[in-house]
């Protein structure tokens, strides 16, 4: 008689290079080059560098919750793991999770489609395309990303290390080439009453700080696959805090020697930022070569983002909080093939949308649920667990009030209509999740143990 085969399991492959990997790769990607235009326009000037540094804080802060919470809760699933442990023993121990679930099936796809619509974008500084053209091109990138991650981890882990080496690439070549030609007084022209404090000027700088946001998304990556991060309670913490500082500095010497090259006011109607900037240092050839690059990188990014999103429907139909098919391990692989398969083809319609309609939608849909909800989720945590060992953020509760802070500051400066699709979608979750509830068995809040190493 035939034995019977081994049980299904996800294997700890990814060390501290790929795990840093993933983040930085998630964290540049595209985004960068689209919305440095985007932050100009928006205060109208280079004091939109702000944008940048308001940024950067809030990402170092919410990156210490997230450290915190992945160190003591290191399994694949991020945030879904997150609120369904730290508000187990509360009314919302089952609501959360499912909200946060509710949003990510919108958000999730929106965010790994805004980089195939940023590859697609910049392909056009190539190839002239009709808009159909551009749009079936970022579908088609989506495919090749899906062929990609359709393997082992163990293979999917070399491939992030070679994919991250080209964007780290990319951004070194922009970096020395602004810096090596830059112009101080380009950077430093202020337009009149650019500082002037008013009504205006703070919608402004929330709309820089939402975008800048957008661009550093991605820092926190490897929480969503921390079964398969070797000693996840340290390795983890590291890799977000590396990659936070690491593109902190990357993005604000980036924004300023873009700038110095192409002036503030020709940037913010720039459509090519990137490769306008370099075709002015070096001509056509440096912009052919830089737009490369970029794409190169923006394959990076939504390859570390589908990597971690499918992991989250993995997670959350193995504990019961979704459909039991996404729980299903490729028989070879060992990979949530189910929930890498619908999660690309979501994203691939979510390509019809513009992106400046993804970036604002996705961003106000994932704030309330899951960034402030994290933060409320480090409080309970700590309450129950004073001395847990582990990765504790300095100087709590500061870095989760800082948090806390920025999240409210940009969800009230993205507008009235995400504002209200924002409520809006979680309403109408939470009045699934009472249908949902009275006929679906309750599943346990917290019904495994977590490794410390």
């Amino acid at each position: 008689m035939a034995s019977a085969p081994p049980p299904q399991h996800l294997h700890r492959s990814f060390g501290l290079l790929q795990a840093t990997a993933m983040n930085m790769s998630n964290m540049v990607g595209v985004g960068p080059f689209l919305t440095i235009p985007l932050i100009v326009a928006s205060m109208g000037g280079p004091q939109a560098v702000l944008g940048w540094i308001l940024g950067a804080l809030l990402a170092i802060c919410d990156g210490m919750v997230w450290a915190e919470l992945a160190s003591a809760i290191p399994s694949s699933g991020g945030t879904f793991e997150y609120l369904k442990i730290a508000f187990s023993g509360t009314p919302l121990r089952r609501l959360l999770p499912f909200l946060f679930i509710w949003q990510f099936v919108l958000s999730g796809p929106l965010e790994i489609a805004s980089g195939y619509i940023g590859f697609a974008q910049y392909v056009t500084y190539l190839v002239p395309l009709p808009p159909y053209g551009v749009s079936a091109l970022a579908v088609a990138v989506g495919l090749f990303v899906v062929l990609l991650l359709y393997r082992k981890i163990e293979a999917v882990g070399k491939l992030m290390v070679v994919l991250w080496a080209g964007m780290i690439l990319t951004v070194a070549v922009v970096l020395i080439s602004g810096l090596w030609h830059f112009h101080a007084e380009a950077v430093f022209t202020f337009p009149p009453g650019a500082f002037t404090f008013s009504r205006g000027f703070v919608l402004g700088l929330g709309s820089a700080t939402l975008l800048a946001m957008y661009d550093f998304l991605g820092y926190y990556s490897v929480c969503y696959i921390g079964d398969e991060v070797r000693a996840p309670s340290r390795t983890i913490p590291r890799s977000i805090l590396i990659s936070v500082v690491v593109m902190a500095v990357i993005y604000l010497a980036m924004n300023v020697s873009i700038i110095s090259v192409v002036p503030w006011q020709e940037a913010m109607k720039s459509s090519f930022i990137a490769s306008e900037f370099m075709e002015r240092i070096y001509g056509r050839a440096g912009g052919v070569l830089v737009t490369l690059l970029i794409c190169w990188t923006a394959v990076a990014s939504v390859f570390a983002l589908a990597l971690g999103y499918s992991r989250i429907l993995y997670a959350a139909a193995r504990d019961g909080f979704f459909f039991s098919a996404f729980a299903r391990l490729h028989p070879r692989g060992d990979f949530p093939h189910v929930a890498l398969l619908v999660l690309g083809a979501v994203s691939a319609v979510a390509c019809l949308f513009s992106l400046d309609a993804v970036i604002n939608a996705l961003i106000s849909t994932r704030i309330l649920v899951q960034f402030i909800a994290q933060i409320a989720a480090v409080a309970l945590m700590r309450r129950r667990a004073a001395e847990a060992p582990g990765f504790r953020m300095a100087w709590h509760p500061l870095p989760s009030l800082i948090a806390l802070i920025g999240w409210v500051f940009i969800f009230a400066c993205s507008g009235v209509n995400y504002i209200l699709g924002g409520l809006g979608s979680l309403a109408i979750g939470a009045c699934v999740y009472f249908v949902w509830s009275r006929s679906a068995s309750a599943p346990s809040a917290n019904n495994k143990t977590y490794p410390t190493s």
